[in-house]
């Protein structure tokens, strides 16, 4: 599904990332796990095509996407790509529910088609009680399953989640780690996680570590 050949990026005098390469079954869970500055963010983010390499190529579902203008990249993003970040990232002024729809709205779906799946997304991660709630009012465990409703909105063909448990307690880092194989299960969803929690690391299909821009 997701194939990166020799990835290289650089800023300034710096290299961060040295010909990585990289792939993704559909379904699969994989894990990447390394330490600080070993280029792990910064490959995701080029995976997610937030930012561009200086060399080598992405190929998700066949398709290159930076071979696309940057209105195409963004909307080639917004439909295939789910995020979920360490800090939510959900706006404070809207609800559970409007949070949850954002992404679909973006890629002008009709209104009713998503209030009506993002209820389910919520129900399905036990935070539908809470729709009518802004980020404020929700615990750190049910901000963290409203972002993954709204990474989830779209039906992405992938999930990068970078250090998406880093921010919560064990409790609800455990409930996180086990909705994500849930998600697998049910939808086969696909997922590439960075992250610094060995524990989650290891449920995943692969672990793969990265030192110094490079997988070892």
């Amino acid at each position: 599904m997701l194939e990166a050949r020799n990835i290289q990026k650089s800023f300034g005098e710096l290299t961060i990332l040295k010909g990585v390469n990289f792939n993704v079954e559909k379904s699969e869970i994989v894990s990447i796990v390394g330490s600080s500055g070993a280029g792990k963010t910064t490959l995701l983010q080029i995976l997610g095509t937030l930012d561009k390499p200086d060399g080598g190529e992405i190929l998700l579902n066949g398709v290159s996407p930076f071979n696309l203008n940057q209105s195409a990249i963004a909307a080639f993003r917004n439909k295939h790509i789910g995020f979920i970040f360490q800090f939510h990232q959900l706006l404070p002024e809207f609800t559970a529910l409007e949070n949850v729809m954002i992404p679909g709205m973006i890629a002008g779906k009709q209104k009713k088609v998503l209030q009506e799946r993002a209820r389910f997304l919520l129900s399905e991660l036990g935070v539908d009680h809470r729709q009518g709630h802004k980020p404020s009012e929700l615990s750190g465990g049910e901000q963290q399953r409203v972002a993954v409703c709204r990474a989830l909105i779209n039906e992405p063909s992938i999930i990068l989640a970078d250090e998406p448990s880093g921010n919560l307690d064990t409790q609800n880092a455990k409930e996180l780690h086990d909705l994500f194989f849930k998600l697998r299960e049910d939808f086969q969803q696909t997922f590439v996680i960075v992250t610094h929690n060995q524990e989650l690391a290891n449920m995943a299909d692969r672990k793969l570590t990265m030192k110094d821009g490079l997988f070892i």
